[in-house]
């Protein structure tokens, strides 16, 4: 991801999970609030420890980032998205990562506003 394209700043996270939606289902959490004053959409990861070491955490976060790589073009411009990876997300593989981050996304009506597939 682009570092346009990041949240970084615990302030951002903090925005996000006041004032967003969430959606919910086994693996991920995700939060999501509409910001009109950018163009592109901004993702941040949250990997707690109680979901493994460092090479797990790391593992998950790099199949989130590639998976949302992968179906940006379903995300619509001007919103801030927070992905919260849950304990079952450990041992998923990427396809199965990158189906379950649909689902969710497509049960979220915030982000659902773009062409489903």
């Amino acid at each position: 991801m682009r570092k346009e394209q990041r949240i970084k700043k615990n302030k951002e996270f903090q925005h996000v999970f006041q004032k967003g939606k969430s959606m919910a289902n086994r693996q991920f959490v995700i939060y999501a609030v509409q910001k009109s004053d950018q163009p592109l959409f901004r993702i941040g990861l949250s990997v707690s420890k109680k979901i493994g070491n460092a090479v797990t955490r790391n593992r998950i976060k790099r199949l989130v980032r590639q998976a949302v790589h992968e179906i940006k073009e379903q995300l619509p411009g001007g919103v801030d998205i927070v992905v919260i990876a849950r304990k079952p997300a450990a041992d998923m593989s990427f396809e199965e990562v990158k189906k379950s981050l649909q689902h969710v996304i497509r049960k979220l009506p915030t982000l659902s506003t773009k062409k489903k597939v």
